[in-house]
């Protein structure tokens, strides 16, 4: 399957908000390039390629589910 970049970028935002709403990670945002996201987990802020943000988060939301 293929995703665009912005595709991409969005569903990081969407993971990323999930993520702070449940307080796994305490801030996030783009990263200095176009191609990156910052999350900041365990208070630092770390700059991810947006295809390895995407794993982070999904890794973290799924160890972390409350189910």
């Amino acid at each position: 399957m293929h995703i665009t970049q912005a595709a991409l970028r969005n569903e990081v935002r969407h993971l990323a908000e999930e993520a702070f709403h449940r307080k796994l990670i305490s801030g996030y945002g783009d990263g200095p390039d176009k191609n990156e996201f910052q999350i900041v987990f365990q208070g630092k802020p770390r700059h991810f390629p947006l295809e390895e943000a995407h794993s982070f988060l999904v890794n973290l939301l799924f160890n972390n589910q409350t189910n």
